[in-house]
């Protein structure tokens, strides 16, 4: 099967996806976008490139390139991320309770 070829602004989108979908992850910021976006991308190599080699990873050096092993195990991170969100410690969860604490209010009804 001959390999092919990306056009250059769709290798940028996957560039940009990658990047800043990794950063939002570490950071815990736009989790759910950042999940899909490398969801996306991981869709992409495994129909373009690493189908053709198979299921298991190129361990041994034995096969001409990767499976697709590797790439369903961060479609199924991807999944559980886009379910459940980022955890405790994230950007995403200090914004979500930052918005849902009540403004503080002033005791200036005293009689």
């Amino acid at each position: 099967m001959p390999r092919m070829t990306t056009p250059a602004p769709l290798a940028f989108l996957a560039i940009v996806a990658e990047f800043f979908g990794g950063l939002g992850l570490i950071l815990g910021l736009l989790t759910r976008i950042a999940a899909f976006g490398i969801g996306i991308n991981m869709i992409v190599a495994i129909v373009t490139v690493h189908s053709a080699f198979g299921f298991f990873m190129n361990w041994t050096g034995a096969q001409k390139g990767e499976g697709i092993e590797y790439h369903l195990l961060v479609l199924a991170m991807v999944v559980f991320l886009m379910i459940r969100g980022a955890g405790a410690i994230s950007v995403d969860r200090a914004l979500t309770v930052a918005a849902a604490s009540p403004p503080p209010q002033s005791d200036l009804a005293h009689s």
